[in-house]
């Protein structure tokens, strides 16, 4: 079997650890498979809830029933504002439940592993009777539920995209320059320079498109909104090429203040376009006169901000793994310290990695139980055969735990998102989504605690040298 010696370089010596080339993970198995699976479940449990918000849901089924069956049933019974938090708090409770049954797994040869990546008919029931089981309890726990715990879980989730979104600003930036100085490419360069243009353009581009539409005479709210979201990221550019910045982070430049800056002049214009006018001429949002295609901008409308928030979801589970670590202190090698040198000694390889193994261990880079793991014991002693397509022996590709946990965050900002400033008297009515007041401070507010975050990730090796080293 041809064979791959990978060394590190990193700070803790755990030598070289021999691996079979064709275990490398990958990007695509099925790890993937599931991840697309539960953001399809979230993205249907968005849709029903956005649906059972009205009675609009209710009249069609009684429509398909050829009206022979009458649906009696008071508001928050099955539909409105109660009835959207009965549904979310099903689909929370599922994710919690499966957060703590997959706690501590780190690879597909757990057992426990079938539990995230099979089993999806008995999933689907039990989703769905969750759901059901939802309507037997009280009104008064979805009333506290919904104005409190609900409302902590949203904030929650929209704080941790925010830090995930600066971290991906400067894990992109990081990852060019490395290309960059390594292989001294000019498409790396162009990359890097035309992504940094082209999203400052974008985001001047944004910010003349809102003063033209959205901030005419008398719109008071929109034009310090967006006079305020110039300034900022006017600001976190200068900042980020502060000599005084560059000497404790060199790697900090224009590259992720371009990325925050067209992010959250993206949230402010959202903000501001979706924000419900009450001025006669509708001159502070002019995307309020379509009244001619009302229904179908509001379908449209819910359906993009269900997906977004399903995918953006999906991609803080797992990229939360670049936070948290997937859990076991598995040594990632980056291929920069990997070398394809090809041993012809399969008989030895065994040895060499229960060494490489047990020096790990004892320096404590890896936990004891990391000597009962070997990616090979299923094929070589006579173990069950595994799928083609499973990428996640050796190591998840994230953290199972951490993924429920923040799609169950999810779950209470699409009822959060959905309800919060609903006006019961518009219950007959088609339900638009964050077309409130409420909605688009939030959007604004999200923008600046962005610009904060990321100046704080400039300013903290200045503040605490000790915590933060640079080579």
């Amino acid at each position: 079997m041809r064979q791959q010696v990978r060394c590190t370089t990193r700070p803790i010596d755990t030598g070289c650890i021999v691996v079979p080339l064709n275990s490398q993970l990958t990007t695509n198995g099925r790890s993937v498979a599931t991840r697309i699976a539960y953001a399809l479940i979230l993205l249907v449990n968005s849709i029903l809830s956005w649906i059972m918000l009205t009675r609009w849901a209710i009249e069609k089924l009684q429509h398909l029933m050829l009206d022979y069956v009458k649906i009696s049933c008071g508001e928050g019974d099955c539909y409105g504002w109660l009835a959207v938090h009965r549904i979310n708090f099903a689909l929370g409770i599922f994710h919690l439940i499966f957060a703590g049954l997959l706690l501590g797994v780190h690879s597909s040869k757990n057992p426990r592993a079938a539990i995230q990546n099979g089993f999806w008919g008995p999933k689907i029931i039990a989703w769905l009777g969750l759901i059901v089981l939802t309507f037997f309890i009280p009104d008064a726990f979805f009333m506290f539920w919904g104005n409190y715990i609900s409302m902590i879980c949203a904030m929650l989730f929209l704080i941790l995209g925010l830090i995930l979104l600066v971290d991906l600003a400067h894990n992109w930036a990081e990852y060019c320059l490395t290309q960059i100085e390594e292989t001294d490419s000019r498409v790396w360069r162009s990359v890097l320079i035309g992504s940094t243009l082209g999203m400052y353009l974008a985001s001047i581009a944004m910010t003349i498109v809102q003063y033209i539409f959205f901030a005419s005479s008398g719109c008071s709210m929109n034009q310090a909104a967006i006079t305020i979201n110039l300034l900022l990221w006017i600001a976190v550019s200068a900042i980020s090429v502060h000599p005084t910045v560059q000497e404790f982070n060199p790697k900090a430049g224009l590259a992720q203040a371009a990325m925050v800056a067209v992010y959250c002049t993206y949230l402010t214009m959202s903000a501001v376009s979706m924000e419900p006018d009450e001025t006669e001429d509708r001159r502070c949002n002019p995307l309020v006169l379509g009244q001619g295609t009302r229904t179908t901008t509001i379908v449209l409308g819910a359906l993009v901000t269900m997906l977004t928030v399903a995918y953006t979801t999906t991609r803080a589970a797992t990229y939360s793994l670049s936070m948290g670590g997937n859990g076991k202190g598995n040594i990632r090698l980056p291929e920069e310290d990997e070398h394809d040198l090809v041993t012809t000694q399969p008989s030895a390889r065994r040895e060499m990695r229960a060494e490489a193994l047990r020096r790990a261990v004892e320096e404590g880079s890896l936990p004891a139980d990391a000597l009962l793991s070997d990616d090979d014991d299923d094929s070589e002693a006579g173990g069950s055969a595994r799928p083609a397509n499973d990428d996640e022996r050796s190591s998840t590709q994230y953290n199972y735990a951490m993924f429920h946990i923040i799609f169950f965050l999810a779950t209470a900002w699409v009822a959060t998102l959905l309800t919060m400033d609903w006006d019961d008297k518009k219950a007959d009515d088609f339900a638009t989504v964050g077309r409130t007041l409420w909605a688009s401070w939030v959007k604004i507010v999200s923008s600046w605690v962005c610009y904060a975050m990321y100046t704080w990730t400039l300013v903290a090796p200045i503040v605490l040298p000790e915590r933060f080293e640079f080579s």
